[in-house]
């Protein structure tokens, strides 16, 4: 493993050597705009393994992308090495559906800690919900970036994480009862505590939600990249593509139907992925928004 590979993968050229938040940033918002949260290797007949050689191998060799587990795995072994303060965390992740917490913990996130001051950086949620800068450790604080308005509320050593989001503009108006769309202007997105977590406390995860047939993961291909104004994701056949902040407060969301014979040269295209098996896109109606 080598970080210098690491950097070429993201295409991130700028200095290391100040321990700042300006630094953790821009490499952090290079991560996010060079490697996708996606879930592919489940549709392709793979299987996704937590072995951190492994996860290099996939993401910086092969230019794949990976969901939350592989991609913050990766990126704390990124800011460990230059020598960032880190931390481990785990979260349980919001079911709008159902309106509750996840009873089991499957979101992997980091604490990164600079000058005494706490920040939360999540490089593996995608679409709407992916943070662009890291988020300070602050209780009832709106964090206005890009995307929306992020905020962190603590509550008895338990930390909530939601989105204010804009409304969105559809031009395609038979898109416009689509399931993916979120509705709500206010979004859970999950929960979490500070206590230590390793790689070790998601295996048994990382197994469920690859293999169950109530996981998310297994009944939705899904890839999503962000990009300089905004994101573009591949839910089965169906191609977005989110431009945040159009107009008038509203962010402008397009989509396009995918024929079988598409979504290969969309991935390469888009989404920079070359897959090595077959790819049977996948999307269950429901459990998912972008």
């Amino acid at each position: 493993m080598n970080i210098e590979e690491y950097f070429t993968r993201t295409g991130y050229k700028g200095p290391r050597e100040k321990l700042d938040l300006e630094t953790l940033t821009a490499i952090f918002q290079h991560h996010i705009r060079a490697i996708p949260f996606e879930n592919l290797s489940i549709h392709c007949g793979e299987t996704i393994t937590l072995d951190f050689d492994q996860v290099y191998n996939k993401i910086v060799k092969k230019r794949r992308g990976g969901w939350c587990m592989e991609n913050n795995q990766l990126l704390f072994w990124v800011l460990k090495n230059l020598g960032y303060n880190t931390t481990i965390l785990g979260a349980f992740v919001y079911s709008p559906q159902q309106n509750i917490y996840a009873t089991l913990m499957t979101h992997l996130i980091i604490k990164v800690v600079i000058d005494g001051i706490a920040y939360i950086v999540d490089a593996g949620f995608g679409v709407s919900y992916q943070m662009w800068q890291p988020m300070e450790l602050v209780s009832g604080k709106d964090q206005p970036q890009t995307p929306g308005i992020f905020r962190f509320t603590e509550e008895n050593g338990i930390w909530y994480y939601e989105k204010i989001r804009r409304k969105q503009y559809i031009p395609n108006q038979s898109f416009s009862s689509l399931d993916l769309l979120e509705k709500r202007e206010r979004r859970k997105i999950y929960l979490f505590s500070l206590e230590p977590r390793t790689v070790e406390d998601f295996r048994f995860q990382c197994s469920y939600l690859q293999t169950s047939p109530d996981s998310l993961f297994t009944n939705k291909s899904i890839c999503t990249l962000q990009t300089l104004d905004g994101f573009r994701a591949l839910i089965g056949w169906t191609l977005s593509e989110t431009k945040y902040n159009y107009k008038d407060n509203m962010d402008l969301v397009e989509f396009t139907t995918l024929k079988d014979e598409e979504v290969e040269k969309t991935l390469s295209e888009k989404f920079g992925i070359v897959l090595e098996s077959k790819l049977v896109p996948r999307n269950v109606k429901g459990m998912y928004t972008l």
